[in-house]
């Protein structure tokens, strides 16, 4: 039991979280289906984000320019009947998407993240592409989609598309895809400083900077006092206390066999 406690200690000291307060969280799986089909096309749905996610969680809303859509995954329309394909099972049955191009489709959400210096974003993007609605959109041979994340300090806290002083910004790059009714996740953390915000309230400006076209998915927004910091468990702790549990369980069998 010494040796438990001793690991399990070791383990909360690898593993400390720091102070730190999930804003939102969204893995896009719980569409408003009517809403989505009212403007629907293959797989596919151009009605606004805050139809088809109203309320999700109670009181929250969108912001956004031009049409960010909302593909169904694993349908039987797209792409002449391939629908779009998610090999690697991240995306569930819905993911959003937006154009780099053709129109600069931006994406918006606004949170108070109140006495904490960060705001910090997880987020999967993938390459994909349409076949209508004016598409293809990716280069042949595939393209790269490239994000650019900006924070910005929205005093009144009206809900809206940035503007005013820019706190922070960074730039994601995923990876292009085999195919382009294929998905290639690749899952990425930012950390936007929001240091010098007015009253906790900022807004994050979502915007596809290159690639055509690109999808977005399971979303998870943490004010922190640390870069990075996402509020889940470290790998290398959880790893510690797989080898400790291992190396406990050989202990005792030592024992018995003595």
């Amino acid at each position: 039991m010494k040796i438990l406690a001793g690991m399990i200690s070791a383990l909360s000291l690898a593993g400390a979280s720091h102070a730190a307060t999930v804003l939102y969280t969204q893995n896009f799986e719980a569409p408003d289906i009517p809403a989505f089909n009212a403007f629907a096309g293959p797989d596919a749905s151009y009605t606004s984000v805050n139809s088809i996610y109203n309320n999700q969680p109670a009181g929250f809303s969108f912001a956004q320019q031009y049409t960010v859509e909302t593909l169904r995954v694993g349908g039987n329309q797209a792409w002449g009947g391939a629908g779009f394909v998610d090999g690697q099972g991240t995306a569930g049955n819905y993911v959003i998407s937006m154009l780099s191009h053709a129109n600069d489709d931006l994406l918006g959400l606004s949170f108070n993240v109140g006495a904490y210096r960060f705001l910090n974003f997880q987020l999967d993007v993938s390459s994909i592409d349409l076949n209508f609605w004016g598409g293809p959109f990716v280069a042949s041979g595939g393209q790269a989609p490239t994000f650019k994340l900006s924070l910005w300090d929205n005093p009144g806290g009206a809900n809206g598309l940035g503007g005013g002083t820019l706190l922070a910004s960074a730039t994601i790059t995923g990876q292009a895809s085999p195919a382009p009714n294929r998905f290639n996740w690749t899952n990425h953390v930012v950390g936007l400083d929001a240091t010098g915000n007015t009253n906790g309230n900022v807004t994050l400006v979502i915007d596809e900077l290159s690639g055509g076209y690109a999808a977005l998915d399971n979303f998870r927004i943490v004010a922190s006092d640390v870069s990075g910091d996402v509020g889940l468990p470290e790998p290398t702790a959880l790893s510690l206390l797989g080898l400790g549990l291992l190396g406990l369980g050989r202990a005792r069998g030592w024992q018995r066999s003595r």
